[in-house]
């Protein structure tokens, strides 16, 4: 007896080769088929079962794949215990587990059998897979692993073995079908062997004579899941629609008109070959916009953090040179205050320093409130490079939580901590991470929105809301911009093609034949305006944005140059700098040495080299920072005693002619 079989599930796991006792890896099972076939191919049985639910809910991304949502699975599914006990029954009346790939579903099964503390003999049981290297060989399509040849979906196994397409409907019932015929085709045609069989030679001879004709599919009605979802999520919009009517006062949408709005999610071209907004770009957008504040959250760095923080101190420099123009004039104020707010999108994974597998980890918005809070950005991004660092910068919960002191964290886009579980993994876990960072950073932990009219933003933020509301954490409305106008996205779209590799007439999506893309034009800096439009239905997380920009602390990156102080002798020193700080004494040393090196260099001091020495000597002065150059001529006069090869110094204006001395009796060139 071969039992042919089939699961739809949550998902995927995280390892491959963790144990079937491992219940947090392995994902659950919502639709089960089989069929069970006598020796000769004959149907003895076939069942379909929806698993009921219990304790977890179905991700979007994989009721995407197999159009089985969480209301359908609840209203249509069985008890799981009442799956296992019918399917271990089929079991026992089979030699052999057949299936398409099917070391995937043993273990998915298994863990279920597992959970449910019900005893199995299918791990122990023999199997046969439509998916393997023989069959690979046979079909022999280019794009294996190691240059062998890619291991067949059923489509194209199917296409082979009968010249005629299956669209795999990721329905299990579909798929079983499928698969049976395929199976039934490879022992007709003894692609299995008679050791993997465990019968004689003549078996073969027997199959073919009692399957003269084509192997046919047993001719199942399969039913459209994904549209059996799409008819009960409507009807049960339509019931809460009808039962609970959502108002917004009046007051609220005053609230709303009046509220400042700043864009909190933005990557530059510092978030190198993902964004087209140069900084200076990015200032002046906010401005145009009217803007109290703007931040700059890019991937992985904070390279441009300086840059970003100087570019809006010089914009509010002359916004508020023009302003007091105004008032003086009696005008009225037109120019716009930008508040700077530093962030950096992190990717955080289990373990940073991990690199026996890849994890990219989730992205999460971190955003300073004061100069101390950039300090700790600047930790964690320093860690991500030097310690973290596999395919991408990486930090880990242990480092957020060492430097999470004056932070805000917004929860990120889909490829956050907590929605891309809402996606991927299920609620139950996405709401265990919602805890951990609501506990680390309180108040200052908030819920990102976005709406960039994708229907798996939609579905995610669903959830969001029912979590802000369950745990009493704020929403805030954000963009997640890459580009600065709308026109701008197929440049952007050229970029992301340049980063990859890619042309861009490669579509965009998952999987072999398809590239990275945004999916849409809408990630581009909205007016305030535009996104009171998109989030009037919830105001809140527009109005909620004050709150994190009153959090926040203007700050410069400018800072002095520091120097250590170079020790001169006694005779130069003067009692001037010691009262005012001034380097007088430093000068003259320099240009003590520099003439003692110039006589051993040139022998007689001409007056074209004279001017030329006056001339570096007094720029020299003029810079402020003689001890450096004091400080270079040590270490490489130094060096110099050592036998070790240095050159003249750092740049050219360490290479002049004061910088003579310094160097190994060349004449110096006219000019820096």
């Amino acid at each position: 007896m071969y039992l042919i079989f089939d699961t739809e599930t949550t998902g995927l796991p995280r390892s491959w080769s963790a144990p079937i006792t491992d219940t947090d890896n392995w994902p659950r099972c919502i639709q089960i088929a089989w069929q069970l076939h006598d020796e000769m191919g004959n149907l003895i049985e076939h069942q379909d079962y929806l698993v009921k639910p219990e304790g977890f809910n179905i991700p979007y991304d994989a009721e995407r794949i197999h159009g089985i949502s969480t209301e359908l699975a609840m209203e249509q599914g069985i008890l799981l215990s009442e799956v296992l006990e019918k399917f271990n029954i089929a079991l026992s009346k089979a030699k052999f587990i057949v299936g398409q790939n099917v070391g995937f579903d043993v273990n998915i099964m298994g863990c279920e059998f597992h959970r449910m503390n019900i005893g199995s003999d299918m791990t122990k049981m023999p199997v046969l897979d439509t998916c393997t290297e023989i069959t690979a060989n046979l079909l022999k399509l280019p794009g294996g692993r190691g240059g062998r040849f890619k291991l067949p979906t059923l489509t194209e196994l199917h296409q082979y073995l009968f010249n005629q397409p299956f669209a795999e409907a990721h329905n299990a019932t579909a798929d079983v079908e499928a698969t049976t015929r395929c199976f039934l085709e490879l022992i007709k045609r003894e692609v299995f062997t008679k050791e993997e069989l465990d019968v004689t030679p003549e078996y073969f001879r027997s199959f073919r004579e009692k399957n003269l004709g084509e192997i046919q599919l047993i001719g199942l009605k399969h039913i459209n899941l994904k549209q059996a979802s799409d008819e009960i999520r409507a009807r049960l919009k339509k019931i809460e629609q009808e039962e609970v009517q959502t108002t917004i006062s009046e007051e609220v949408k005053s609230d709303l008109k009046d509220a400042a709005f700043a864009h909190l999610h933005n990557h530059t071209q510092f978030s190198v070959l993902q964004s087209t907004i140069a900084i200076n770009d990015l200032v002046k957008a906010s401005a145009k916009f009217k803007m109290p504040a703007v931040a700059m959250t890019d991937t992985g760095n904070m390279m441009g953090a300086f840059h970003f923080v100087s570019a809006v101190l010089n914009h509010n420099k002359a916004a508020e040179a023009k302003n007091k123009e105004l008032v003086e004039n009696g005008e009225e104020l037109t120019e716009t205050v930008i508040k700077p707010i530093v962030g950096c999108e992190f990717n955080i994974c289990d373990d940073h320093k991990d690199k026996t597998k890849k994890d990219n980890g989730y992205q999460v918005v971190l955003l300073a409130k004061n100069k101390k809070g950039y300090h700790n950005l600047a930790k964690m991004s320093s860690i991500a490079y030097t310690d973290g660092f596999y395919y991408v910068p990486r930090i880990d919960r242990n480092i957020v939580e060492k430097y999470k002191e004056d932070i805000i964290v917004l929860s990120g886009n889909l490829y956050g901590e907590i929605p891309s579980k809402i996606l991927n993994v299920g609620e139950s876990q996405a709401e265990e991470a919602l805890i951990w960072w609501k506990e680390q950073f309180g108040a200052d932990f908030y819920l990102e929105v976005m709406r960039h009219k994708q229907e798996d933003e939609n579905r995610v933020n669903q959830t969001l809301i029912a979590f802000s509301k369950k745990h009493n954490v704020k929403l805030v409305a954000t963009n997640n911009t890459y580009y600065v106008n709308k026109e701008d996205a197929n440049a952007h779209d050229i970029l992301l093609c340049v980063k990859d590799g890619e042309k861009q007439a490669t579509p965009i999506g998952r999987g072999r034949g398809y590239r990275y893309g945004l999916p849409n034009q809408e990630y581009y800096f909205k007016s305030g305006d535009e996104m009171k439009q998109l989030f009037a239905d919830l105001p809140e997380a527009i109005i909620n944005i004050q709150e994190i920009i009153d959090k926040t602390e203007p700050y410069s990156l400018y800072r002095d140059v520091l120097l250590p102080k170079f020790k001169i002798p006694d005779e130069f020193e003067v009692e001037e700098d010691k009262v005012d700080g001034g380097v007088r004494g430093e000068n003259a040393y320099l240009k003590h040495l520099t003439m003692e090196g110039a006589k051993k260099r040139y022998g007689e001091i001409t007056p074209d080299i004279q001017e030329r020495l006056d001339f570096e000597l007094l720029t020299i002065s003029n810079s402020g920072y003689p001890g450096y150059f004091l400080i270079v001529q040590d270490f490489i006069a130094e060096a110099r005693k050592m036998d070790v090869s240095v050159g003249p110094g750092r740049g050219s204006a360490a290479s002049g002619v004061s910088a003579g001395r310094r160097r190994s009796g060349r004449p110096a060139p006219r000019g820096g």
